[in-house]
Order: structure tokens, then sequence, then C-alpha cells
């Protein structure tokens, strides 16, 4: 089939590759512009674009596609057969829709009508949710409100993070447009509407990543560490200095039955820190320190004195 693809991070990039070794004919690519990035705000493309460079496939970076009659022109004159729409992080216009023959189909990183929006993996973790998935599905107007394909359902581990989910989820998006692909094709593809009861997963917002001692359970913070790593981590402070936490343990059967919450009632050179919290323990593995790089906290105490009975803001 002749495809344009539309995507922009890494996410997407998986499900661009698998389709290009799937044999399809990608007649074009969109993705956004180019972003400064690193110390030197050098211009950096995204993921899909430098899969695009590297296979030579034409490249379109629109700044907006809403009311842009010039883009929407362009892509009727490619005459795709499908679009396939991959965390591009735009809401295609009717005009769009309306011209592929099979219609434009996304990929999305949840089992729909769960987790609707931009952020359905990070808060799969953030609610210590036990299995997600993906969704390929038809586009509308709508905000991931189309009607269902295929889905497939994975596991989520206990400690495993946003980053871990992610390429896992990645790898199987591609794989399951792909099927889709084929099953368009042959006209096997099903059809299922959503329905009216559905949850939303809004962007992730600086403000969340604060560790509320007062309110959250142990399971709660490490939901928050693990569905923050690598995006931003969660934090607190020690001593007036903001602390990272990228990896943290619920000590089970053991309650906080005595210290007030983010108190420090261990600090062990092999274990690490145990922390008190609303209802459990809690143990610190890997923390960062102000200015300074993500370790394990075995390092962090070699260089760093933290002693019981300080407490965590």
């Amino acid at each position: 089939m002749k495809i344009i693809f539309m995507g922009t991070p890494d996410f997407a990039k998986e499900s661009l590759e698998a389709i290009y070794n799937a044999k399809h004919e990608i007649i074009g690519v969109v993705t956004n512009q180019d972003k400064p990035q690193g110390r030197g705000m050098k211009l950096t493309p995204s993921p899909v674009k430098q899969y695009a460079l590297e296979k030579n496939i034409p490249i379109m970076q629109p700044k907006t596609i809403k009311e842009n009659a010039e883009f929407i022109e362009q892509i009727k004159a490619l005459k795709p057969d499908v679009i396939c729409v991959v965390a591009y992080g735009k809401i295609l216009p009717k005009e769009i829709l309306e011209i592929p023959k099979y219609g434009c189909i996304n990929v999305h990183g949840s089992l729909l009508p769960k987790y609707r929006g931009a952020g359905p993996i990070q808060w799969a973790v953030l609610n210590g949710d036990k299995t997600t998935g993906i969704t390929t599905m038809y586009m509308n107007e709508g905000m991931d409100s189309g009607d269902i394909i295929l889905q497939q359902e994975v596991q989520i581990g206990e400690d495993e993070t946003t980053g871990k989910l992610w390429e896992r989820l990645s790898i199987l998006g591609g794989k399951l447009l792909v099927e889709t692909l084929k099953q368009l094709e042959n006209g096997t593809a099903p059809r299922k509407k959503q329905g009216d009861d559905f949850s939303v997963a809004p962007m992730l917002t600086k403000n969340m990543a604060k560790i509320n001692w007062q309110e959250q359970t142990a399971s709660q913070i490490k939901n928050l560490v693990r569905g923050l790593n690598p995006i931003m981590g969660a934090y607190s402070y020690l001593n007036g200095k903001k602390i990272k936490f990228w990896k943290v343990a619920v000590e089970k059967n053991v309650s906080n039955q005595v210290k007030p919450n983010g108190t420090i009632v261990e600090v062990d050179n092999k274990k690490g820190i145990l922390v008190t919290t609303k209802n459990e323990m809690l143990r610190i593995l890997e923390i960062q320190g102000e200015n300074a790089k993500r370790m394990p906290v075995q390092d962090y105490l070699r260089g760093n004195k933290v002693n019981v009975g300080e407490k965590f803001e």
C-alpha cells in the first residue's frame, strides 16, 4: 500500500521502521519541526525524521496542519491508500481524514477506551496498573475516540518504569500496525466502537513530580518514581536540597508506627536509605543529589552525609 506516515518521537520511529521492513511503499513522512536540544540548543531532527533521512523518504514538516491549504493539497496530490499516525502530536482535520482510501490509522499506547490523550503509557505506570497494551484504530475528529481495529494486552512489571514500558510498547505498536495494514488490505480488519466509558491521560506537569509524604502511601510514591522515570524524576527536599528518586522499593509488612512521614529511620551503605511513609516503609535505591548525576544510593552515601532522624520535606 501507498502510505503517508505521521509521527515524531522514538515510539513512532519503531512503527515507521516496521512498515518499511514490511515492504510497504512509504511515499512521505510528516513530522514535527526540528527543535533546539542540548547545552548548545542545536536544532535537532526528530527520531522519525532521522530514520526517514536514512531511508531517503520524502519529509514534510508543516508548522501547523489546521487550515493549511497548501499542505492539505500536497497530501491529496500524493494519493495515499492510508495515512498511519503514531504519536504525531496534532489532531488531524476532517479534510485530511477523508483523503486516504482506507482512512487514517492510529497506533495508541493503551487499551482504549482507557487512557485517551497524550500520556497513556506514563499514566498506566503512575496509577499502578498491572496491564496495558496497544490499540490500532480508525481516526476521527475527536481525541483517540475512533473505532478500534486491533488490540494487544501486555503485563506491566512490578518495578517497570515508563521508559522500559515505552520501549516494549513501541516495538509491539509497530508489529500491530503491520498486522492492521495487512487486514485492511485484505478487507478483514474489524471495527469496534469505543462507547462513552473512557478515561483520559493528560500531559504530565512538573508540579506532580514533588513527593507528598503526608498524603501518598509507599506504593503511590513508588508508582510516582516509576512513572516519572526517565521523564523528569520524582523529587523531595532534604536539608533544603533537591533530591530526585529514580528507584525505590516498598518494605512490605514493615509499618510506620511512630515517626512522621518522610523521616529517615535507617542509613545502610549496602541496603540504602529507609524512609517512613503514610503506611509502610520506603527504601531508596537510586538517587540524584542536587547538581549531581543519578547513581545507586550506595555511591551517593560515600560522598554525602545522611543521618537517621532527618526528614524529607
